[in-house]
């Protein structure tokens, strides 16, 4: 029975090409595919490192990953290797290849991480708000009510949130951001390891304070409740016997109180009614 082959899920650099690891070099040269969501920027990445394209470029991305799933599941069986990049950083993040890796797990193929540069955690490390817990969201949806829905899911975790966004989109997204999740600090991180890279800092209650025409790639950076001014408890007390009086079920209140106070959310205000 033939060996099969080893899936290698390779980080490539956002920007700074001094980032690439020896090891990751060593991989891409002695693949006999490489996996690329996009094959003509997986060329000029090569050319950029230095690196000899002994193995063959395949597309792989999200319109066509299902379609090239049996075939690759077919060349790691022959006992080829086989390595999966994203256009920059670490695969699986907002990119193609969870399918494929699952498939690989299920088959008994091997697959073997090969770590190196990651936006959210790049971001994260320098953008001087709290790095546990965190939780990753990938892109905002394109829908105003997805991503709604999405903050409204996260809001009560007390977890930073991370997210990639579009700078066409950015202000609108802090602006939902901002109406369900209450003012809370935030950072955009802009062409991480580049020559232009910046951290813009600011809170959701002072958008317009903060110049958010931003180019290049993104990763926004949302910290949790109660990180800016907190109210005291006297304070919150006040708002709850405030808001009983314009009536409304205990959980209904205490969302209202804590859309009205910073740093408290609707848990713990509804926590503080019951105690």
């Amino acid at each position: 029975m033939t060996e099969t082959g080893t899936l290698y899920v390779v980080a490539t650099p956002l920007g700074n090409t001094d980032d690439f690891s020896p090891r990751a070099r060593a991989v891409l040269e002695g693949a006999d595919v490489v996996l690329a969501e996009d094959t003509r920027r997986a060329g000029l990445l090569f050319k950029r490192l230095g690196l000899e394209k002994h193995g063959r470029l395949m597309s792989f991305f999200e319109h066509n990953e299902d379609k090239r799933l049996p075939r690759v599941l077919d060349i790691l069986e022959d006992g080829l290797d086989v390595a999966l990049i994203s256009d920059a950083g670490t695969p699986l993040l907002s990119d193609p290849g969870f399918t494929l890796v699952r498939a690989c797990r299920d088959h008994a193929i091997r697959v073997r991480p090969v770590p190196g540069p990651s936006a959210p955690v790049t971001a994260l490390s320098a953008s001087g708000l709290p790095p546990l817990p965190y939780t990753f969201l990938g892109f905002a949806p394109r829908k105003k009510s997805q991503t709604e829905k999405l903050f409204q899911t996260h809001r009560d975790t007390g977890a930073t949130l991370v997210l990639f966004e579009r700078k066409s989109r950015l202000a609108g997204t802090l602006a939902i951001a901002r109406d369900i999740l209450g003012d809370r600090e935030f950072c955009v991180a802009r062409e991480l390891t580049k020559d232009y890279e910046e951290f813009i800092r600011g809170t959701l209650n002072a958008l317009e304070d903060t110049d958010l025409d931003l180019r290049g790639e993104l990763t926004v950076i949302i910290g949790p409740a109660g990180e800016i001014g907190e109210a005291d408890e006297e304070a919150v007390l006040a708002l709850i016997a405030e808001e009983a009086e314009a009536g409304g079920r205990p959980k209904e209140i205490a969302r209202r109180v804590a859309e009205r106070v910073q740093g408290w959310t609707a848990k713990q205000v509804y926590a503080l009614m019951r105690d």
